[in-house]
């Protein structure tokens, strides 16, 4: 019952505000949702320290494997480890807009609890057609939440680009588990996996690798990956803050996760995941240098965000687990500093009526918190000790150099530096910089740029209440300290979720896997020498951006500035903001995963 309870609190209590929430008072509506959120997360807390020991596995509807059409909720120690993290990070999101939109009562937050519950089902479910049905209610929802602020044509724009990508990527997903069914008569991941094993010999045949290719695709958009990434920038530029912890924080991780998962537990040995790496790498790289060249704080952290999950991709294509043991500790201290950084903006937005960095210039000084924020934030990006970004670069280095991957440290310490240094730019800017309105460049007046934005609040803050300032320092230093974490609880569970044969015991015969646990052990000198290069490198990338940009605005920058303009210009043509390019991009995308992951 734990596992339909965690589902259904955040389902049942969104019902009750949609109902009922326009004659509640604010405070009622707030308390309940925070309350279910609250629930959610014990439940998750629950069921993680449960899960390494009890088969955690609930049969909808009582039809259990034997019927042939059951749908499970399983529970093994990562899903349930991520409900948990999408947990926190909602309750965070809502303490967070206790002051928020007081104009619309319920409807917020009945689309807060109700992208909660599609998440969590979405990672406890152990059916491929039923992963699809929670994967396209949290787009729809997400789609609703992008575009909350109707009267605005940037969020329309940004929510159409949002809505179509995502319907266009859930359709070839559709498609690839259609295949799956037409091979196997199976939906459920582990019942079509033991098929599958069981006829391949070990090789998949075309169909089985569209069949992959196809499903990924939708998991590639929702995890932005090159070159399905162009939505994600434009979405976070106009999604309210608290929504937009939520996109970076957890629901494009989702997506590896959902690449990870199906892979494990049904294509294990049948299809290669180079394709996978290939296009992780090219998104931590695209998305470092595209969050280097912008200005627009919420769009230089979606960037970010890219880069980062390129990351975790490229740990999930290692192909073991050990590399899985690192991306589990990456993406929790990366969904910790994300959702502390996206938290930190729009306290910047609700007191300044603006992120445009160039604007916030020096405007900053009287938010020590907020400052403190993004200080710290950026250096859990560049990967400080004991962070989860720390360990989760440590312990993934040592998986990749197993398998011959020397690429995989340059790129980890090109993507993060750069990443941590826009946004070490940011504070040294905002935070100590001169004020703008004392620079003649903007017309000796804030918001001469253009950047402003009209705030989340009424009436804008004066000052910032706890509950705008407490959550993100809450998911800050966990983040930081996620590296203390023991690797051998985690390396136990990277070892569970990788034995296919284990998952299927689970889910078909109740059976807890104890497979050989991998050491995951992130405190080695290799991996506490490269977090101590990347910050390095991250204070001279921030450092040396500032004298750049405050040698443009004297007239004294040169050519080779002006030919990294000319670049970077190119780089922002391709993100035209234009449908049709974006769907053409997602087109050719896929046509590469087809020709990586082909066997010749």
């Amino acid at each position: 019952m734990i596992l339909q309870l965690t589902v259904a609190v955040p389902v049942l209590v969104a019902a009750l505000l949609a109902t009922a929430g326009r004659w509640l008072p604010r405070l009622a509506v707030d308390v309940a949702a925070v309350l279910a959120v609250a629930a959610v997360a014990a439940l998750a807390a629950l069921t993680l320290a449960r899960a390494p020991h009890h088969a955690q596995v609930s049969w909808l509807g009582g039809w259990g494997p034997a019927t042939g059409v059951g749908i499970p909720l399983v529970a093994d120690p990562f899903a349930a480890g991520l409900a948990l993290i999408t947990a926190l990070l909602t309750l965070a999101a809502l303490l967070f807009s206790w002051r928020f939109f007081t104009e619309i009562q319920a409807i917020f937050h009945t689309l807060m609890l109700l992208f909660l519950a599609a998440m969590v089902a979405y990672v406890y479910t152990g059916d491929l057609f039923d992963a699809f049905v929670f994967f396209e209610l949290m787009s729809v929802v997400a789609f609703a939440l992008t575009g909350y602020r109707s009267e605005e044509p940037s969020t329309v724009h940004g929510a159409l680009n949002f809505g179509i990508i995502q319907s266009i990527g859930a359709y070839l997903t559709l498609a690839g588990i259609a295949l799956v069914y037409a091979r196997t008569g199976q939906l459920g991941l582990a019942t079509a996996g033991r098929q599958l094993a069981g006829t391949g010999g070990g090789h998949g045949d075309a169909l089985v690798t569209a069949a992959f290719v196809l499903i990924c695709t939708g998991y590639l958009v929702k995890a932005s990956a090159v070159p399905f990434h162009f939505w994600l920038a434009d979405a976070h530029a106009v999604a309210p803050t608290p929504v937009c912890v939520l996109f970076s924080g957890i629901m494009v991780p989702l997506g590896v996760y959902g690449i990870a998962r199906t892979y494990w537990a049904t294509f294990a040995g049948l299809v290669p995941l180079r394709a996978i790496a290939v296009l992780g790498a090219a998104a931590a790289l695209l998305g470092a240098v595209m969050c280097v060249l912008q200005h627009h704080i919420k769009r230089l952290l979606a960037y970010s965000t890219i880069s980062h999950v390129g990351l975790l991709l490229v740990g999930v294509a290692a192909h073991g687990p050990d590399a899985l043991a690192g991306t589990a500790y990456y993406l929790a201290g990366h969904a910790g500093v994300k959702g502390a950084l996206f938290l930190a903006a729009g306290a910047l937005l609700n007191r300044h009526e603006t992120v445009d960095e160039h604007e916030l210039r020096g405007r900053g000084r009287g938010m020590p918190v907020t400052g403190a924020t993004f200080l710290l934030g950026a250096l859990g990006l560049a990967g400080l000790p004991p962070s989860g970004l720390f360990a989760g670069h440590a312990v993934t280095e040592h998986a990749a150099d197993e398998l011959g991957w020397w690429w995989f440290t340059p790129l980890a310490v090109v993507a993060s530096a750069l990443t941590a240094g826009a946004v070490l730019r940011v504070w040294l800017g905002v935070f100590r910089g001169t004020p703008a309105e004392e620079d003649p460049a903007h017309g000796g007046r804030p918001g001469a740029g253009g950047g402003h934005e009209d705030p989340e609040t009424r009436p804008t803050l004066p000052t910032l209440p706890w509950t705008m300032v407490t959550p993100g320092l809450v998911l800050l230093i966990a983040a930081l300290l996620a590296g203390l974490v023991p690797g051998g609880p985690v390396g136990a569970a990277a070892a569970m979720f990788t034995d296919r044969d284990g998952y299927a015991g689970l889910v078909l015969d109740g059976r807890v896997p104890h497979p050989h646990s991998v050491p995951a052990d992130p405190w080695t000198a290799s991996g506490v020498a490269g977090s101590l290069v990347t910050v390095l490198l991250a204070a001279l990338i921030a450092v040396y951006a500032v004298r750049r940009r405050a040698a443009e605005r004297t007239g004294g920058a040169g050519l080779p500035a002006r030919a990294a303009a000319a670049a970077a210009g190119r780089l922002h043509a391709l993100h035209s903001g234009h449908i049709g390019d974006y769907a053409a991009w997602l087109t050719a995308g896929v046509a590469v995963l087809a020709l990586l992951t082909a066997r010749f």
